[in-house]
């Protein structure tokens, strides 16, 4: 894998990585969707290719942290609707990250990330948000979480990116902070550690990306710390909104990088 070990960053190009990695803390027990940022600096600081199998591991320990803090919250009734579509989301983005360039996988998603945020903003103007997330059990619910489902998986195996789209999704279905929240944290642990045989056949996860990633992995605990201080003192429309600004900036400096 053409990456970058441990000893050949310089102290800026380390404190930006370490940094990323306290944002993904953040952004999972916190404002999903804010990782895109993360996302950005692995990206400018590591070759393209070669900084998504080393995001994937500080992702996944993210994950544990979020779950651990809101797995009482998960609704299963949605997590069970969207794991087939997002398997076959995944393999497609597999298939695609063997022949795409970068600048093809940045287009493309950060294209749609700006569509679904579109999307989310126009429906949440034009309908009342339910209080629970019922929707999902009914047909309509059911195409659209498979429709989001294998955009997310598609996303979040080609670029780690699937966090904003399964944002818009879990919003738009009327999810409530702490449902949010459980219910994410349960969804990327269980596609990230999935992921990782793909990766890793790809060639995008060895062992120096794993040296990396033990140095960078403690960050990911203070900035769950943070995130979970912070949201609650976060309401729910400042919530919804900052996850909508996320995914906004996330989908833009992917079609500008």
């Amino acid at each position: 894998m053409d990456t970058m070990t441990l000893w050949h960053t310089t102290g800026w190009e380390f404190a930006a990585l370490a940094f990323a990695a306290l944002l993904v803390g953040f952004s999972k027990t916190a404002v999903s969707g804010a990782n895109t940022v993360s996302l950005a600096i692995f990206a400018a600081v590591l070759p393209a290719r070669a900084s998504t199998g080393v995001l994937l591991p500080i992702l996944i320990a993210g994950d544990v942290l979020a779950v651990l803090t809101y797995r009482r919250h998960a609704h299963w009734p949605t997590l069970w609707r969207l794991f087939p579509a997002v398997a076959a989301g995944v393999v497609l983005g597999t298939l695609f990250l063997v022949w795409a360039d970068d600048g093809i996988v940045r287009t493309s998603i950060g294209a749609i990330l700006l569509l679904m945020a579109g999307v989310t903003v126009w429906r949440r103007r034009t309908a009342e948000q339910a209080e629970e997330p019922e929707s999902v059990t009914s047909r309509a619910g059911g195409v659209k979480a498979r429709s989001y489902g294998v955009l997310g998986g598609f996303t979040t195996m080609v670029a780690n990116a699937g966090g904003p789209v399964m944002s818009m999704y879990l919003l738009s279905a009327g999810f409530r902070k702490l449902g949010f929240l459980g219910t994410s944290a349960f969804f990327f642990l269980i596609v990230n550690v999935s992921k990782v045989p793909f990766s890793a056949g790809l060639g995008l996860i060895d062992g120096s990306s794993l040296l990396l990633d033990a140095a960078l992995v403690v960050f990911v605990v203070p900035g769950a710390f943070l995130g979970t201080w912070a949201v609650n003192r976060i309401n729910q429309r400042l919530f919804e909104q900052l996850v909508i600004a996320a995914t906004v900036v996330g989908g833009v400096q992917l079609l500008l990088r």
